[in-house]
């Protein structure tokens, strides 16, 4: 009842910028804390960036600096703008989201399926 679907991925050059969407739909009644997660190939996934609904943010260190988290609470949006990307920058970017519905009552978290960021010449 709930979805969270990312876009924005792509093939970029080293030094490039992206911008990251995901956008939440369904049957919400409030968006709680957001983040962004990634995978490399043989990798665990690991936390990039999160945002509090009150906007407080947090970063791994490996992208500070470069990436800048951000979501607009009226759309249900979170956005991740990627800026002097390197390669090892290169994996499945996903969303989550802690999310309130009303039926079925309560909150948990909600994967999106994933866009792929790709750092190549």
């Amino acid at each position: 009842q709930v979805q969270l679907v990312e876009s924005g991925g792509g093939l970029v050059q080293p030094g490039g910028s992206l911008r990251l969407s995901c956008a939440a739909s369904g049957s919400i009644f409030k968006v709680n804390d957001m983040g962004w997660y990634r995978q490399a190939p043989e990798k665990e996934r690991e936390l990039v960036a999160r945002i509090t609904s009150d906007g407080v943010t947090d970063y791994a260190d490996s992208v500070k600096g470069r990436f800048t988290i951000s979501r607009d609470n009226a759309k249900n949006t979170l956005y991740l703008q990627m800026n002097s990307l390197k390669a090892e920058d290169t994996a499945m970017y996903y969303c989550l989201g802690t999310i309130t519905t009303l039926w079925p009552s309560g909150s948990r978290n909600y994967w999106g399926q994933g866009t792929q960021v790709t750092v190549s010449s």
